[in-house]
């Protein structure tokens, strides 16, 4: 072969392995789904000449601004302008996105203009009467989209709770839901924010989300002096940003960071109330209480990964029919009101990555690794370190 068919091939390999490196790139950047609230004649809150789908779509065009500079973050849209997007469709566009998180952003509203405050919300069944009023209020769009009734299956927006029969599918997202809504509400403390805490309620937009997905209502524009703030560019620069260090702080803890990701950290972090994490009433599991093996080597911290494939407010059984044919799954609870469930438990990375796969390919696939040392919970990048 001559020298000069060798450039010709060299050159193609590198051409060759240069794309195929940019596909494993584009294919493994983190998706983020951002859902301005409400849009065109669907004004949502009007208070004080305040009008709250200017606000939502304003800020999260500042969120996705930021987060349109990390390389490693693929972010889409519901809408990027004044127009109406059924609640069905917000989810939908997540969904076909293959989204790993949907955040639709809302400002609240309350007759008692004095309340203000941030909350973030997860997706639930609670009965708590002021978590249903302000489910009752963002649900109530539907009825300005045609048929409502024969598309969502019956559902009454003046009745939210009616939303029931969710599969474990869709709780399988909560724990991380949660966790997402609590980094959230922990940078608007960060920002001397007033935060209400993370809560449950049922959000028809995030219902048929297949995601980890949250709803944050920024703050009262009913509040005079907290709307002018949330009309106010500075800020909404200053809640987009805190929404933006959130997301990037759930990416690198779930999915690692590759190296570009910069997160800015609130300077000083203010007195809270507690973040509640709302469910429905159950029985504390008395059948299984999960034990870590003891380690042989107490010099040695001993280090354990697990594949948590689901987190529901309700016990199961556990046996195969109910995981879909999983055998090897336990579960913990730590406060009686949420259930977690495991599959498989190793000290071997690899053999943990071979159960995540497992538990996907059986149809869990917001499945993700968890790590213990001494039985103390750990990031799965600190546990490889």
């Amino acid at each position: 072969m001559s020298k000069l068919h060798k450039i010709k091939h060299l050159l193609l390999f590198l051409t060759f392995i240069s794309s195929f490196s940019a596909l494993s790139q584009s294919n493994s950047k983190f998706k983020v789904t951002l859902d301005a609230g409400h849009g065109a004649h669907d004004f949502g809150a009007v208070y004080h000449g305040h009008i709250e789908k200017n606000i939502t779509l304003a800020i999260v065009l500042k969120v996705g601004k930021i987060l349109e500079a990390n390389p490693n973050i693929d972010v889409n849209y519901t809408r990027k302008n004044d127009t109406f997007i059924e609640l069905v469709e917000r989810s939908s566009i997540a969904n076909r996105a293959d989204a790993h998180i949907f955040v639709s952003i809302h400002c609240n509203a309350n007759k008692n203009t004095s309340a203000c405050g941030s909350e973030t919300y997860v997706m639930g069944l609670n009965k708590n009467a002021s978590n249903l009023a302000v489910a009752k209020s963002e649900n109530a769009v539907i009825t300005l989209e045609k048929d409502y009734k024969q598309k969502y299956e019956g559902f009454d927006p003046n009745n939210p709770s009616s939303m029931i029969g969710l599969t474990l599918m869709q709780e399988e997202y909560l724990e991380n839901s949660i966790s997402l809504a609590s980094k959230i509400q922990d940078q608007f403390s960060g920002i001397n924010r007033k935060t209400r805490g993370v809560k449950q309620a049922p959000f028809m937009v995030l219902h048929k989300a297949y995601m980890p997905r949250v709803l944050i209502e920024t703050g009262f524009i009913s509040n005079p002096e907290e709307g002018a703030m949330l009309d106010s560019e500075e800020g909404q620069q200053e809640l987009a940003q805190a929404i933006a260090n959130a997301i990037v702080s759930y990416k690198k803890e779930y999915f690692g960071s590759n190296g570009n990701d910069v997160i800015e950290k609130p300077s000083k972090k203010m007195a809270q109330e507690p973040v509640v994490k709302e469910t429905p009433a159950v029985v504390k599991n008395e059948s299984v209480v999960e034990k870590e093996q003891p380690n042989p080597n107490p010099e040695i911290p001993m280090v354990v990964f697990k594949v948590q494939i689901a987190a529901a407010n309700k016990k199961l059984d556990l046996i195969p029919s109910n995981f879909k044919g999983l055998s090897n799954v336990k579960s913990t609870t730590d406060d009686g009101q949420l259930y977690k469930y495991t599959y498989g438990e190793t000290s071997d990375y690899q053999a943990a990555k071979k159960y995540l796969e497992e538990a996907k390919a059986r149809g869990y696939t917001s499945a993700y690794l968890i790590a213990f040392k001494d039985g103390k919970k750990i990031s799965v990048q600190e546990a490889l370190k």
